[in-house]
């Protein structure tokens, strides 16, 4: 595969989620704005960490390492979500 052309397609498929951003920014969602927002941002990410930061061809021991930080920091928000969620308001 020619990596030029690898790069441009994935460099395109983010210049697409941040057209798709920017415009779920103007929709109307209600309750559902940072949902979708937080979808979208996490689609830019794995493309980042897999492509750019050439994971997919890593070592497994990176792998384990990378999905750990991902695990992490999954579990520091669950605790950040739990504490504001029983807070009265």
């Amino acid at each position: 595969m020619n990596t030029v052309a690898h790069y441009v397609r994935i460099t395109a498929a983010l210049l697409a989620l941040l057209v798709l951003t920017v415009g779920a920014a103007f929709l109307p969602l209600g309750p559902w704005q940072t949902a979708a927002a937080m979808l979208i941002s996490s689609a830019k990410a794995f493309l980042i960490v897999v492509f750019f930061m050439h994971l997919r061809k890593a070592n497994p021991l990176l792998r384990i390492f990378a999905a750990a930080g991902v695990f992490w920091l999954g579990f520091l928000f669950a605790l950040t979500l739990s504490d504001y969620l029983t807070r009265g308001h």
